[in-house]
């Protein structure tokens, strides 16, 4: 592969959002372990910052709250992507990776995949490869199955097994509270206990709600709460049963819609306004049914250098 010239700077930072799925349609169990997915992402304004500096090995850090859950060795999604981008490129990913972690950790909202992406981009940036987005988008695949909508934001359909996106309009802001769980919770147990759960059942294929896309487009809060779904709530419900109390405080608090963010254990609710994000989020951190809350806005950019 030909030779591509340096970045001459001395580090590159990317700032890179969460994610909640307003739709996660879950088809069944494919030979491959995966399951089709529907996947309605909506990117949100929570971060993780991804700094990249050029070192003697690769060697990954965090900070942050939960820091102490994230992996620091090859297994991170941070340190795999820059030595796939390496290994292509023909170098060595000696750099040092450090994430600034404010995304939930074991949340469902995408905290690793976004940190993959967000050292992607900074290690394409700092060593200057020219790789194509597809390129890069292609790698996020091999990433995991979140990590194509980290790098690109917005809004988006994902299908297969969620990597393969279609680009949405979003017709306005949407208001969010996140709140944090006690503990985390494995995505790959998640859909084992949705599997375990759905013994004997017709799983459907998943699609995309049209009543929901509509709602985006428009803009319009009710409509969008009126349509939201995740299939592996049952399945996260049943793994954690304490967030139901949450979800129940959210609505109480008066909240359009409440939901499982992804495999959880993160629950979301969907409010009308600043104003009532801010009540919402003050009474779920009164009812003591969740670590903390969290309001956000919606959509926000993809893995941006900052």
């Amino acid at each position: 592969m030909a030779e591509h010239e340096e970045s001459s700077q001395v580090s590159v930072t990317v700032r890179v959002p969460a994610k909640v799925n307003v739709q996660l349609a879950v088809g069944a169990a494919r030979p491959d372990g995966f399951h089709d997915l529907a996947n309605v992402f909506l990117a949100v304004g929570l971060y993780d910052e991804v700094t990249v500096t050029p070192a003697a090995e690769l060697r990954i850090t965090c900070t942050g709250p939960d820091a102490g859950q994230v992996p620091l060795d090859r297994t991170n999604l941070a340190a795999r992507a820059a030595i796939i981008l390496a290994e292509r490129y023909g170098r060595t990913p000696d750099v040092h990776v450090h994430i600034a972690k404010d995304i939930p950790v074991a949340g469902g909202m995408a905290g690793g995949s976004a940190d993959g992406a967000g050292a992607l981009l900074a290690c394409d940036t700092l060593w200057g490869t020219g790789a194509s987005r597809e390129e890069l988008l292609d790698i996020c695949a091999e990433l995991g199955s979140d990590v194509p909508f980290s790098l690109v934001g917005g809004a988006a359909l994902g299908t297969g097994r969620g990597e393969k996106l279609t680009p949405l309009d979003v017709g306005g802001t949407f208001h969010w509270v996140f709140a944090r769980a006690a503990r985390g919770l494995s995505t790959p147990a998640v859909f084992r206990e949705f599997d375990r759960l759905a013994e004997g059942r017709t799983i459907p294929e998943p699609v995309a709600s049209e009543p929901l896309l509509h709602a985006l487009a428009k803009g319009d809060p009710d409509a969008l709460a009126a349509a939201v779904s995740n299939d592996l709530q049952p399945a996260a419900l049943s793994l954690f049963p304490e967030l139901a109390d949450t979800l129940a405080a959210g609505r109480e608090a008066g909240a359009l819609a409440a939901l499982v963010s992804g495999s959880g254990p993160t629950t979301a609710f969907l409010v009308r306004d600043a104003e009532s994000a801010g009540k919402v989020a003050e009474a779920l951190t009164a009812s003591a049914t969740c670590r903390s809350a969290r309001v956000a806005q919606a959509p926000a950019a993809g893995a941006t250098a900052v």
